[in-house]
């Protein structure tokens, strides 16, 4: 048994220091290492391009803002630029009876077993 650790032990050891100098080997870049590699594969066009970078659009008018904006609206005053569809407002419900008469007719229809509870309501 001690025989086995101690050859584990060593083997591990040894494991590690192989790794440790594989790693010293690869001596780390310096920021203008880096600074510069960058600069020539961007030189030479090697750095595509992402979907990042929109396409620049070309305009849909020639004219000016303020033109656009004069001739908006003096057809607003023409009566000329098409209006949509209002919003229709939502309409209250209205009744003709009391609170106190609707109150009344639901308790005599609940007491005469015409309003369903649970699975009996009627759909």
């Amino acid at each position: 048994m001690n025989k086995s650790l101690i050859t584990l032990s060593v083997l591990a050891a040894a494991l590690f220091t192989a790794q440790v100098a594989v790693a010293q080997d690869a001596a780390p870049k310096t920021r203008a290492d880096v600074k510069a590699e960058a600069a020539s594969a961007n030189k030479s066009g090697s750095i595509e391009k992402g979907a990042a970078v929109p396409k620049a659009t070309k305009p849909m008018s020639d004219k000016p803002r303020a033109e656009v904006k004069a001739e908006a609206a003096a057809a607003n005053q023409a009566g000329t630029i098409e209006k949509g569809a209002a919003v229709a407002k939502p309409v209250k419900p209205s009744s003709d009876k009391a609170r106190a008469d609707v109150k009344a007719e639901a308790a005599s229809a609940n007491k005469a077993g015409e309003i369903g509870k649970g699975a009996d309501v009627k759909k």
